[in-house]
């Protein structure tokens, strides 16, 4: 690997300026060379906002034009198969934001296609990559707890997501792929691979063609029992948006990370606590700022691997396993039955 990486972005929209802004602190080892957007002025302003030599409308004419060791696709869930498979057809790596895909066989296709072009795939799947999550990561790793029994992870807010993203309200399968994909991930990272899924949904605001409230309830292969849930219709004072709220308990005690990302530890009868905030980057803001970092740590993530050739945690392969959820958790929700896990 050279040691510098030379790395394309395509899509600058809403969320892509966390991804350039990430790309910045990492220019020691990255290079961003070009970025690309459908609407040129777009591409245009924030290759000259960031300082990027080149920018394009047409992903095709910059992965023909660019020399690049990765791309990093940061677009609507519909486009990501074409842009992956394009990156795979000219055997460049690709990072790719979440949800991975609308369906299960586009996300079996771009797996696919990259293991036969013989190339990295990464879903930018960032909860995991929270710093108050890698903490309690490191806590139950440790065994803090023992063997854990039962965990509830939530995301539930009131924030207007339609503002920033109005496409979502036409989106048939909402919250579930946006939100839900992240909180289960959480799971099976958290408390272990599941193997029997139930699921409500709600549709709770008027207007919007799909569900904005999910509760899942899994049983993991450990025999621990978890709940999850997310909503964008509660109303909260104060609205704990963007954190990711959980608790987790084992035989020998608990966590219990709270708004304001007070985490308390209990274990075999003594109890810490301790504020999980960080010091803010000269980029991010509250209350932002958890998310926003993020990026930077799944993106560090992400470099880290292509360095050493290690297969990222989120590859194609494994977010498979998160997809399967989701679907499980439509199905359920459909049938009003749990539904087991294939294999």
């Amino acid at each position: 690997m050279p040691s510098r990486l030379r790395a394309g972005l395509i899509g600058c929209g809403f969320y892509s300026r966390n991804h350039l802004h990430a790309w910045r602190d990492l220019s020691e080892h990255v290079e961003l060379v070009a970025v690309c957007d459908r609407d040129e002025r777009k591409a245009e302003d924030a290759a000259k906002a960031f300082g990027v030599p080149r920018w394009y409308s047409d992903a095709a004419r910059m992965l023909q034009a660019e020399s690049l060791d990765f791309v990093d696709i940061v677009t609507t869930m519909p486009s990501h198969k074409p842009l992956v498979l394009l990156a795979a057809s000219h055997e460049v790596p690709a990072i790719v934001q979440k949800p991975f895909a609308p369906t299960w066989q586009e996300c079996l296709d771009m797996v696919e296609a990259c293991r036969n072009a013989g190339v990295p795939l990464m879903v930018h799947e960032n909860f995991r990559f929270q710093s108050p999550l890698l903490e309690v990561r490191r806590i139950l790793q440790a065994g803090t707890l023992g063997e854990l029994t039962w965990g509830r992870i939530n995301w539930r807010t009131g924030y207007d997501i339609y503002a920033g993203q109005p496409y979502l309200a036409a989106e048939e399968r909402f919250i579930l792929l946006d939100i839900g994909v992240h909180v289960l991930d959480l799971a099976r990272v958290l408390l272990g691979e599941a193997e029997r899924v139930f699921c409500e949904t709600q549709s709770v605001r008027s207007g919007i063609a799909g569900e904005d409230m999910a509760t899942i309830m899994l049983r993991h292969v450990s025999g621990a029992v978890s709940i999850v849930d997310c909503s964008y219709a509660t109303k909260r004072d104060p609205d704990p948006f963007p954190e990711a709220l959980l608790e987790i308990e084992g035989r020998r005690g608990s966590v219990i990370l709270s708004p304001g990302l007070e985490l308390r530890v209990t274990s075999d009868g003594a109890t810490t606590v301790r504020s999980l905030r960080t010091p803010l980057l000269p980029w991010t803001s509250e209350p932002w700022h958890v998310s926003q970092e993020s990026v930077l740590n799944t993106q560090r993530h992400w470099v880290e691997c292509l360095g050493t050739g290690c297969e990222p945690e989120t590859s194609g392969r494994d977010n498979l396993k998160t997809y399967a959820l989701v679907e499980a958790a439509y199905e359920s929700a459909r049938s009003h039955r749990a539904v087991r896990l294939k294999g």
